[in-house]
């Protein structure tokens, strides 16, 4: 299976409600002596360096979740290491998982692939903004399934990341697609085959991608 689709625009879709596995973060009165925690982002940082599991703010939503299953965690460094020697052909970084933030609002996600060139800009030590990265990519598991497939194109989009690869192992049949030419919150353009067949990584990557590796 092989489908190829191009858009124009379109309007932002309402945001959804979390996955099942997912929890969207509240903020509480804080103790004595502690500081009152005003926005999703404050929240955010308040978990870095407590916590292991992963967390993002995807259309105004703190989504914690755990780390994939074993099979997940295969893909992403199955593409990592696939992607890894092109990216140094090219004076580019490969990052199997990554903390990226959107410029402007700062918004935190964590892609299960992310690739860059090492000057990219950084928001501190550990994340770097969207607007510097050559690519994301992502797997989608049981309880990212609508956050995957239906959020995080508009995210990704909306952030300016030129190329969005999504691998889709759930799918009846599993599917790998490439969303690229990001305009406002949509992406232009997509492709997508069937797991098992070659699928071409625009520019500015450049790279046929034997998806046979995933099976």
């Amino acid at each position: 299976m092989v489908t190829t689709s191009r858009k124009t625009h379109a309007r932002s879709a309402p945001a959804l409600e979390p996955e099942e596995s997912a929890t969207t973060a509240e903020t509480v009165p804080p103790s004595r002596g502690e500081q009152e925690l005003t926005t999703l982002r404050e929240v955010y940082d308040s978990l870095v360096g407590r916590t292991r599991l992963r967390a993002e703010i995807i259309n105004g939503r703190l989504i914690v979740s755990p780390l994939g299953t074993p099979e997940h965690q295969d893909m992403a460094c199955t593409l990592y290491f696939v992607l890894r020697p092109h990216a140094m052909d090219n004076g580019w970084k490969a990052y199997a998982g990554l903390d990226i933030c959107a410029d402007g609002s700062r918004d935190p996600y964590a892609p299960d692939f992310a690739m860059c060139p090492p000057d990219a800009p950084r928001w501190g030590d550990r994340e770097i903004y969207a607007s510097g990265l050559v690519m994301v990519g992502e797997v989608v598991s049981k309880g990212s399934a609508d956050t995957d497939r239906d959020e995080k194109p508009r995210v990704y989009a909306r952030a300016g990341i030129p190329v969005f690869l999504l691998i889709d192992p759930i799918a009846e049949p599993a599917t790998v697609t490439v969303y690229s030419e990001p305009a406002d919150d949509v992406y232009a353009a997509s492709s997508t085959v069937s797991i098992g067949k070659e699928i071409h990584l625009p520019d500015p990557v450049d790279f046929t991608l034997d998806t046979s590796v995933f099976l």
